[in-house]
């Protein structure tokens, strides 16, 4: 059966795996086929909190019945799951080599042929139902067990996030945890130039949710604020995490053109470099 994960002071703790998660991150993206670098980027922290200091969960049974749901909506975050995945000990990270290239089952999006993978996501705007879905299962199946689900910002434009958050607020789901993504860029460029979101917390009060705002990169507010969910009752949770597109990589971060990147040698290594300098100078988390 899933249990709690037993954490250490979570900056501490945590942020070993955040370097690391990083580290795969770019050599994955340096692949025959790259990746989309600046959206796995922003996702560290909030996968190394939920993965390392939230989620009821155990690598060794993955289909554990009474393990926590995990939903990737914003999928072509997926070399961010991978490398957390093998992080938390789903993969053998010698298979992140292999990302990309024909016969891995590590593709582009994520797909449930890959361990900890609940279910195929990409196609934006359909993770927050399937989230709901998930945790109107677990009630009326009579678990424990909560739905959690990683929205990316530009993806909030999509109709059905907003159908979905109407549905899980009148069925007082506060089993469902929302995170989004918010570094305010999307493949075409700023959010709020494409397709404005904000006041977007006054926005999800509106349809019923309760909401919190924490910074992306802070290793302990992202767990705390997680731990602490559900924080209405009868009413889901959603965490606006403001993240930087790029973060740990000064070269590319807050640009839009870091969205999908295949890393040369030479930038390889640079980066490299960037994020010891990175881990250096972000021991416990930070703001990117």
């Amino acid at each position: 059966m899933s249990t709690p994960v037993k954490h250490l002071t979570w900056s501490a703790g945590l942020a070993g795996h955040a370097a690391r998660i990083r580290e795969h991150i770019v050599t994955m993206c340096a692949g025959p086929e790259g990746g989309h670098l600046g959206g796995s980027l922003s996702l560290v922290e909030v996968l190394t909190a939920l993965y390392f200091g939230v989620l009821r969960v155990d690598p060794a049974d993955p289909a554990d019945p009474d393990r926590d749901i995990l939903l990737l909506s914003k999928g072509h975050g997926a070399v961010a799951l991978y490398a957390t995945l093998a992080e938390r000990g789903y993969l053998d990270p010698a298979e992140l080599a292999g990302f990309g290239t024909w016969g891995s089952r590590l593709m582009a999006h994520p797909v449930r042929a890959v361990p900890g993978v609940e279910l195929p996501t990409g196609s934006l705007g359909h993770g927050l139902a399937l989230g709901t879905g998930a945790a109107l299962a677990a009630r009326l199946s009579g678990r424990a067990s909560r739905a959690y689900v990683v929205m990316g910002d530009g993806e909030l434009q999509e109709g059905s996030v907003w159908e979905s958050a109407m549905g899980a607020a009148a069925l007082r789901l506060d089993s469902l945890v929302a995170v989004v993504d918010r570094n305010g860029l999307q493949i075409t460029g700023r959010t709020e130039d494409v397709c404005p979101l904000e006041p977007l917390a006054q926005r999800w009060r509106s349809f019923g949710w309760a909401v919190r705002e924490v910074p992306g990169h802070d290793l302990d507010a992202l767990v705390s604020a997680l731990r602490s969910a559900p924080w209405e009752p009868d009413r889901p949770s959603v965490l606006i995490a403001d993240t930087t597109k790029g973060a740990g990589l000064p070269f590319i971060a807050g640009t839009a053109h870091s969205h999908f990147a295949a890393l040369t040698a030479r930038q390889l290594a640079r980066a490299r470099s960037a994020l010891a300098v990175h881990a250096a100078t972000h021991p416990g988390g930070g703001r990117g």
